[in-house]
């Protein structure tokens, strides 16, 4: 009898992944009719417009000001604050400083003005990604199941792959941060650093490959007109949020001032006020476009075209949302229906439709 002898030489990587295969994972799909008809809620943010649940980075040159720019936004979430006008979602906040120590940070909340909330957590040491680092985050949110908030000062000081290189490598170490951003619904923000190259567009100098910044659903870069000059200026591009550049100045007590917005306040769309009028003893109204179109213009003096009435609502979701409504587009028998409906704590069966002026 021969006997032969096969040694597999395999890495943790590959035997994880083939436990994966074999694991109970089941892929769900959704077609594009149900899609259209399913009614979805707008993003919601931490800080309004600005920082969505989700992964994100902030990117800056080293001692440009990121730290005490997060710090500060710990601590004004942490206490139900506006950052730069903005309002925030209040809630339990992490901060893993792995790069400064008690005694710093002590001297910069400070300097900052104020005391730190109980509902503000640090930690000065962490593990690293694939080592430890996910499930501790993952204990402290079953923990503290308020959160909102976990950031991560620096991205480099949690990367253990240091060997490995490209963008498979990136993306790997962000995707397990961006599945926990999904499973407990909060937003995490990673500092990072910019490359010193000045040439091109500034997100294209994010340290890394694109496998990053595509893992990212929102990014971030904070470049100081001059180096201590105090001005500086923070690019914001994302999933959920427009373009802009938001001018800042450094106060004395290191608080970045928002001096100007890319964003100008726009002519104010009276849309959602017109539909909480027309739901005021109503909990949902459902009309063909065309007539909605109609009922807005003949009624409540909004001049909107049927064609473009569900392209509206979307623009003002949040408007409504802050007003108590939603809304839902649907056909039946071939024709087109927009269902406008309260929202309530939990989005049940809208019911039966209520229609015509």
């Amino acid at each position: 009898t021969i006997k032969f002898y096969i040694r597999i030489m395999v890495s943790k990587d590959t035997i994880r992944g083939v436990i994966l295969m074999d694991s109970s994972h089941r892929v769900a799909y959704i077609d594009g009719k149900t899609l259209m008809e399913k009614i979805v809620m707008p993003a919601e943010f931490i800080i309004e417009d600005l920082l969505g649940k989700g992964l994100h980075i902030l990117a800056g040159a080293p001692k440009v000001g990121k730290s005490w720019m997060v710090l500060w936004f710990c601590l004004q979430i942490a206490k139900g604050e506006p950052i730069w006008g903005m309002p925030v979602k209040q809630g339990e906040v992490l901060y893993l400083a792995l790069e400064d120590h008690e005694n710093r940070l002590q001297e910069r909340i400070i300097l900052l003005g104020d005391d730190a909330p109980a509902s503000l957590h640090f930690s000065f040491s962490y593990p690293t990604l694939g080592n430890g680092l996910e499930e501790e985050i993952e204990k402290f949110l079953r923990a503290y199941p308020q959160t909102v908030l976990v950031v991560i000062d620096t991205l480099q000081m949690v990367r253990s792959n240091i060997f490995e290189y490209g963008y498979a490598a990136d993306y790997k170490d962000m995707a397990g941060l961006k599945e926990i951003t999904k499973k407990y619904q909060i937003a995490i923000l990673l500092v990072h650093h910019l490359r010193k190259d000045e040439t091109g567009d500034v997100f294209q100098r994010i340290s890394g490959t694109v496998g990053i910044q595509g893992a990212a659903d929102s990014c971030f870069t904070l470049v100081e007109d001059k180096r201590g000059s105090g001005k500086a200026l923070l690019s914001c591009i994302g999933r959920d949020i427009a373009y802009r550049e938001i001018s800042l100045r450094r106060t004395e007590n290191q608080i970045w001032e928002l001096t100007e917005d890319s964003i100008e306040e726009k002519e104010k769309d009276l849309l959602p006020e017109k539909i909480a009028e027309l739901m005021e003893g109503r909990f949902f109204f459902e009309a063909p476009p065309t007539e909605f179109a109609e009922l807005l213009r003949d009624s409540y003096r909004i001049d909107v075209s049927h064609l473009t009435l569900l392209k509206r609502l979307d623009q003002n979701r949040h408007a409504l949302k802050k007003l108590g409504f939603s809304f839902q587009s649907r056909k039946s028998n071939g024709t087109r229906y927009i269902k406008i409906f309260r929202i309530e704590e939990e989005i049940g069966t809208v019911g039966t439709a209520e229609t015509g002026a």
